[in-house]
């Protein structure tokens, strides 16, 4: 969950320390966005580290369109299904390196704080519910639980632009800690979801079953892992240093 600052001290340590508009960049961001003309101002306004963010959330599609043409094929072909776990580590990788690329260049981004939060939101919170959906979690209670998750990354995300401005800060002006667990803490249940297809355990063989069968209210029990992680996102109290 990579932040590049503009007014606002960053989200993560790797991308702490860019300047605020020393460069003039964000005015130049501001006249291109604004501008009235130009098909093209909103490309010419991104920076080099927007771009790379918009990778994170090439990845993020990606991954949900993987998980999404598993469901159509051969359930017995896992080669969708690995596609789409991939994808999340690798719109990891991006979250990490827009921020090394700001901080390099030296250059904030008005655009790149706000893709990076919709960028985290679709890599670490629709992919994840998306490729748990096409592992066999699919019941009316699971699509609740696991609406329930994205919608507490949404909340969280949404909280830190809100509150970063106000938590405590070190002397370098970084965050000291994050305010309940980073979305993309998320691709732990993403590691847990590529066992589970290694070991063959998908729709029928989800691990603990299926809770209330025949029911209304049936539901896979492994959602929970989703609930619980979704509450961890939104916690006030949970505070987890920064590295």
């Amino acid at each position: 969950m990579s932040r590049r600052t503009s007014t606002m001290p960053s989200n993560t340590s790797q991308n702490s320390g860019v300047p605020p508009a020393g460069d003039g960049g964000q005015e130049k961001q501001k006249m291109l966005l604004s501008a009235e003309t130009g098909h093209f101002s909103m490309v010419r306004a991104l920076h080099l580290a927007d771009l790379v963010t918009e990778l994170n959330g090439f990845c993020g599609v990606m991954s949900v369109f993987s998980s999404m043409r598993y469901c159509l094929g051969d359930p017995t072909d896992y080669s969708s299904l690995w596609a789409a776990l991939t994808f999340m580590p690798f719109g990891l990788f991006f979250d990490f390196m827009d921020g090394k690329i700001a901080r390099w260049r030296k250059k904030s981004s008005l655009m790149g704080q706000e893709l990076d939060s919709l960028a985290d939101l679709i890599s670490f919170g629709m992919a994840p519910a998306a490729a748990a959906f096409a592992i066999g979690i699919r019941t009316p209670v699971d699509h609740f639980f696991l609406t329930f998750f994205v919608l507490c990354g949404l909340t969280r995300l949404a909280r830190f632009n809100v509150t970063v401005a106000v938590l405590p800060k070190d002397k370098t002006g970084k965050s000291k800690y994050f305010e309940g667990t980073p979305i993309p803490t998320t691709l732990s249940i993403a590691a847990f979801m590529a066992y589970c297809v290694s070991q063959d355990w998908v729709q029928d063989n989800l691990p603990l079953g299926l809770a209330g069968e025949g029911t209304a209210f049936e539901f896979h029990p492994l959602v929970l892992l989703f609930v619980l992680h979704g509450c961890l996102m939104v916690s006030k109290t949970l505070h987890i240093p920064k590295p």
